[in-house]
């Protein structure tokens, strides 16, 4: 079950059940309560009838805290596990991120139908959003083509609208098994529009390939900065408006599990998102 809808749930729920008791139940409680006092009924007796069920303290106690949350990761930001090494060398298994849930637009929690337009996906923007082809799943990639764009991949070179996309290049990147193997890797510095960050490249022709894409208008065109071990646009397809959950920002705690060493990246902590 998609947790903001467990949320939602757990929130009806909990409401229903604490307003139910406060303005139904309790004042036919508080009245025998009274009638028992007045009538010499002892201390002890009263107290247990004026109790309040079990189930409506625990209603009155998480009540608060489910709102809280659910306004909070439904308006404001929400935490993600990065699952696998698609985001490479800039987001690593284990990293737990903060998404900025407001950037581009207010939607509605559960049905995601947005109310507000606020700013539109610009490329090289970190993007987290609902797998198309799973709506259920959330995908993190980065934006490289807007509607309207021509994007093109060949060679391990990017296009957009047959323009190549500028790259740098910088020192290779090794990525360490918890069996004590590396993998080696190319490393550039990729530019899209304002945005710098780093890509890297497996040498290794079979994840050479050749595609041209033309990006439907509403829709985006999204890679991962693993270029030869990322399940994206070029795969799928774009991701549609309605998909996107928020841009990343932040990473607040990262737990190193990509190399199995189980232990705490404290130099991660709190590093923004590029």
């Amino acid at each position: 079950m998609d947790f903001a809808l467990f949320l939602f749930l757990a929130l009806v729920l909990t409401g229903i059940v604490w307003f139910w008791d406060a303005f139904m139940m309790k004042p036919g409680r508080d009245q025998r309560a009274e009638e028992l006092k007045n009538a010499g009924g002892s201390e002890e007796s009263v107290e247990k009838i004026s109790q309040e069920p079990l189930a409506v303290e625990y209603a009155r106690t998480f009540f608060p805290v489910i709102l809280f949350v659910f306004l909070l990761r439904s308006f404001l930001v929400e935490p993600f596990r990065i699952p696998s090494g698609s985001m490479l060398p800039n987001l690593l298994v284990g990293d737990f991120i903060l998404v900025n849930k407001y950037t581009y637009g207010v939607r509605l929690p559960v049905i995601n139908k947005k109310i507000i337009s606020i700013n539109e996906p610009k490329r090289g923007d970190v993007l987290v959003f609902r797998y198309p082809r799973q709506p259920s799943v959330n995908y993190i990639k980065r934006v490289v083509g807007l509607p309207g764009d021509r994007i093109s991949y060949r060679n391990k070179q990017l296009f957009i609208n047959d323009q190549p996309v500028a790259y740098e290049d910088d020192n290779g990147f090794v990525l360490k098994n918890g069996d004590g193997g590396e993998r080696q890797f190319r490393q550039r510095i990729e530019t899209l529009g304002d945005n710098k960050h780093k890509i890297i490249l497996e040498d290794n022709k079979y994840f050479t390939n050749a595609s041209d894409f033309d990006v439907p208008r509403g829709q985006y065109f999204v890679m991962g900065d693993n270029r030869d071990n990322s399940n994206d646009s070029r795969y799928w397809g774009t991701v549609p408006e309605e998909n996107l959950v928020g841009k990343a920002f932040l990473v607040w705690f990262s737990w190193d599990l990509g190399m199995k060493l189980d232990h705490i990246l404290w130099n991660r902590i709190g590093n923004s998102i590029n």
